[in-house]
């Protein structure tokens, strides 16, 4: 039923936290304001407002029993200066209404007591927030009767919201500090684990509450359950793939004592055999991250690409090199394995091949494209998949080939932060290799 709320909540933590501060204490104030302000100042004002009524009927009765308008008026200026009530008879500048400033939390109180204790009021005014004037009609004419505004009403009455917002913001401000202190070691954890996702080994020790370093004890055994099962699958896969280099020497070695015609079938599956082994080592080492981090211009690896590609007699020309020639930190062995693997896969099913490099601020986009089949879109996601062969779609007569390249490519990319992204080609025609890793 608080689904639609969802769409209104902030999404940070912090932002969250600080929700759960402001709004209670928001609602403690209000609750204060509206009990403590309406009820306990309100009855003052009534109750002083009232006093002062006791002493404006004095004068109005000492005004009414005065002979005359003069008599009325030295009764009134008599009393008035022991009550400490200004009289002006016949009274001028009388108000048609009454008068109220904004924000005067209890002018209305003051007004409406004066009209109930006196019903000869004709109009009151609070403009001037320190003087209330009143203005009443007597036998012998109108009369004004200024008095003091703390004699009606409690004095400063902003000064109990001044404190409370005062107190309300340092309050929260310390709860703040306290639960960044809190919030800290999830961050750390969150940090942690989002480097681990992108191939790094954050240093991460438990702290905090007791369930944040449960929580802290549960991720990095988990970490450490999943380097063990990783460092395990490479030594298997090493392990066999070295192995079985030996059979197929000795058999390499048997093969040449045979005639070129008989023995050239044979010599090319020992090939394809070896071939399959290099490509088992290649995808076990890009999970491992063998090669280190350091700074390092991505142009450098496109060119160091190109010139082993032109030594080697191979149909690979530079696309292009965007964007600015300033280091960058990346693992250069395993971008350049990737590009490698893209390009023999390029050649593979192509005759020609396109690799070139953008640098933005965000960004570094290889890419690598070719004049081959291509692959279908709703293929794309099976072929980054390891052990995944789209016959059909590419093309078998090249040789045979175990699934492996693009998940290998697939896989330094994530140890990057990036991913690999597979489109078509539109100026080759064939498929289109991107590598965007996160800077």
């Amino acid at each position: 039923m608080f689904a639609w709320m969802k769409n209104y909540m902030p999404r940070g933590i912090y932002a969250r936290a600080a929700l759960i501060l402001v709004l209670p204490v928001l609602l403690l104030q209000l609750l204060v304001s509206v009990v403590f302000i309406q009820r306990h100042f309100d009855g003052v004002t009534r109750l002083m407002t009232s006093a002062m009524n006791i002493e404006l009927r004095f004068l109005l009765e000492q005004a009414a029993e005065a002979a005359t308008p003069d008599a009325a008026q030295m009764a009134v200026a008599a009393l008035g200066d022991p009550l400490e009530i200004d009289t002006a008879l016949p009274a001028t500048g009388a108000t048609a209404t009454d008068v109220i400033p904004a924000l005067d939390l209890t002018g209305a109180m003051v007004i409406d007591t004066l009209r109930e204790g006196l019903p000869q009021i004709t109009s009151v005014s609070l403009a001037n927030r320190r003087v209330v004037r009143v203005w009443a009609e007597t036998p012998h004419g109108l009369i004004e009767m200024a008095f003091r505004r703390n004699r009606v009403s409690a004095s400063n009455p902003h000064q109990l919201l001044v404190i409370m917002v005062v107190l309300g913001g340092l309050m929260t401000a310390i709860a703040y500090l306290f639960l960044r202190n809190q919030l800290r070691p999830i961050k750390r954890m969150a940090r942690a684990a989002t480097d681990y996702g992108k191939g790094r080994i954050t240093p991460f020790s438990p702290s905090g509450a007791v369930e944040v370093r449960a929580a802290g004890t549960a991720f990095l055994d988990m970490r450490n359950r999943l380097e063990r099962q990783t460092q395990s699958r490479t030594m298997m896969l090493s392990g066999v793939s070295h192995d079985l280099r030996t059979p197929l020497t000795r058999m390499r070695l048997g093969l040449s004592f045979l005639d070129n015609e008989e023995a050239a079938p044979l010599l090319r599956d020992v090939d394809d055999m070896e071939r399959l082994l290099d490509a088992f080592l290649d995808f076990a080492r890009s999970d491992v991250a063998d090669s280190a981090r350091e700074l390092t211009v991505p142009a450098d690896i496109v060119k160091a690409v190109l010139e082993t590609a032109q030594r080697m007699g191979q149909p690979v020309t530079c696309a292009a090199m965007e964007g600015p020639d300033e280091p960058v930190n990346l693992r250069p062995l395993a971008i350049r394995r990737a590009l490698d693997n893209l390009i023999g896969n390029a050649l593979r099913y192509g005759t020609q091949a396109q690799v070139g490099v953008s640098v933005t601020e965000r960004a570094i986009r290889f890419w690598v494209e070719d004049d081959g089949p291509g692959i279908p879109p709703d293929k794309r996601e099976d072929a980054l998949s390891p052990f995944v062969r789209l016959d059909p779609a590419r093309n078998q007569d090249k040789g045979s080939g175990v699934g492996l390249g693009l998940s290998i490519v697939a896989d330094i990319a994530r140890t990057h932060g990036g991913v690999l992204r597979l489109s078509e080609s539109e100026s080759l025609g064939g498929l289109k290799a991107e590598l965007v890793l996160a800077r």
